[in-house]
Parts: C-alpha cells; structure tokens; sequence
C-alpha cells in the first residue's frame, strides 16, 4: 500500500515503482482543454454540463468543483511532480511541445519536453485517476 493512503482508498495495490524509461522524467506536464479564466471556467462548467465542451484530463482529476480525492491520492503516489496548467497559462515552451493538442500529459526530461500521452489515451483513462496513474507508470 502507499504511505499515506487509506485502506480504504481506490488505490487498493501497491504502486508499482516506474520503470527506468519514465526515471528519465523529471515532471509530468498535464494541460487541460479549458481556460483558467473566470470566463473560461465558467464557460467550460456549463458546457461541460450541456455536452458541449469536454475534456478527459479534467474528468481524471476534478470533480464538480475542486480536485478529486482519488486525484491528488495517485498525484502523492507518483515520484516526480505531475504540474498543471490550462491552455492560457501554460508556459511558452509547454505550448510548442503540447503544439495544439489539447488535454495532452507531457514528460519533460533532459532532451525536452514531449507528449506521453494524448487526448485519446486520456480519454482511454475513463475518467479514473488510477488508470492515468498505470499509464504512466508502465511509461
């Protein structure tokens, strides 16, 4: 079980110790399809709730209003810092590499910053933030 997490949490296996491949990560870089605006916010709540916006990042790790619980439970779980923006505020260098794709999870690591997984693996997370926990660790 993970230090700090329950017994009776989602995450109810041991988490798996990533592989040398994603060792190379020192942060995972997620971007949601939304903008932190007031404005922006506002507008993908009710869209979201129309179906009319969408974005699977979000899904993964807020609820109506604030962060999952199961969210920032996998978040803990992860050795290296899971940073977020929103399309408005994300660095210069975040946006080139996420280069229009949006919700994207970029890793960045010695050579740069690069696309680990995109809008449809995100969107193959179903919602769960201990699938986007697996995805990375099998990174």
């Amino acid at each position: 079980m993970v230090e700090g997490v329950g017994s009776g949490s989602l995450l109810q296996r041991s988490v798996q110790t990533m592989t040398s491949t994603s060792d190379a990560y020192s942060e995972f870089i997620g971007v949601y399809n939304a903008e932190s605006t007031v404005l922006g916010e506002v507008s993908y709540w009710i869209g979201a709730r129309l179906g009319l916006r969408h974005c699977s990042l979000c899904d993964i790790t807020h609820g109506l209003f604030t962060k999952r619980a199961e969210w920032q439970e996998c978040e803990s779980a992860l050795p290296i810092p899971f940073t977020t923006f929103h399309i408005n505020d994300a660095p210069t260098e975040v946006t080139q590499a996420a280069n229009g794709r949006y919700p994207v999870v970029l890793g960045r690591n010695q050579s740069g910053i690069h696309v680990v997984l995109d809008a449809d693996e995100l969107e193959m997370c179903n919602g769960s933030p201990q699938e986007l926990l697996n995805r990375l660790q099998s990174l």
